[in-house]
């Protein structure tokens, strides 16, 4: 069963989880000052808050979490937006962030994304990626995640990273870490040299 967005963004997304997990460990490593952000698979719109307003872009297929976002967090930019091919130009976003996104999609599918990711990211520019992950030794976790997780396609580590690494990606894993106890967070980064 799908939640509402008001009901995930309270329960799966409130301000202090979002926080705590998300931004504190982005905040740690990226500085997004006058920086141009795309929010990949935003949602409801928990993320936009590490940028400022005019910097950023949230797009997601669903429209109904992305009407909310737009009532909930007016003056940031969100769309709607089907098929591969991203809603934007070329080279034109320093930071795309990619938060518990790729394990809801299929692996067939994320290869063209990958591809459009490196379109739109400027030369110098990086993906922020944290997704729930498939640890060795972590059975308990992962058993969890796989029965507990709404996305069909949580992988492992290397999983993830060849998804950017097959397009010439270079990969930095900046932390791994448990997140309420059952699940495990793979936190890395992609840019191009």
């Amino acid at each position: 069963m799908q939640l509402s967005p008001r009901i995930y963004h309270s329960l799966i997304r409130p301000k202090w989880f979002t926080k705590f997990y998300i931004q504190n460990h982005i905040h740690t490593h990226f500085n997004f000052s006058d920086k141009k952000v795309l929010d990949f698979g935003a949602g409801t719109g928990a993320n936009c808050t590490l940028s400022t307003p005019d910097h950023y872009v949230g797009i997601d297929p669903d429209s109904y979490r992305i009407e909310f976002a737009k009532r909930l967090y007016n003056k940031y930019r969100f769309e709607t937006f089907n098929g591969n091919e991203l809603p934007a130009d070329n080279h034109s976003f320093d930071y795309i962030l990619i938060i518990a996104v790729l394990h809801h999609i299929p692996p067939e599918m994320i290869y063209g994304y990958v591809k459009e990711f490196k379109r739109v990211l400027k030369p110098e520019g990086k993906i922020i990626v944290i997704e729930p992950c498939l640890f060795e030794k972590s059975p308990i976790s992962n058993w969890f995640m796989r029965s507990n997780d709404k996305g069909d396609y949580i992988l492992k580590e290397e999983e993830y990273l060849n998804y950017f690494t097959k397009e010439k990606f270079q990969c930095q894993v900046l932390k791994k870490f448990k997140k309420c106890f059952f699940y495990n967070e793979l936190y890395f980064s992609a840019y191009l040299d």
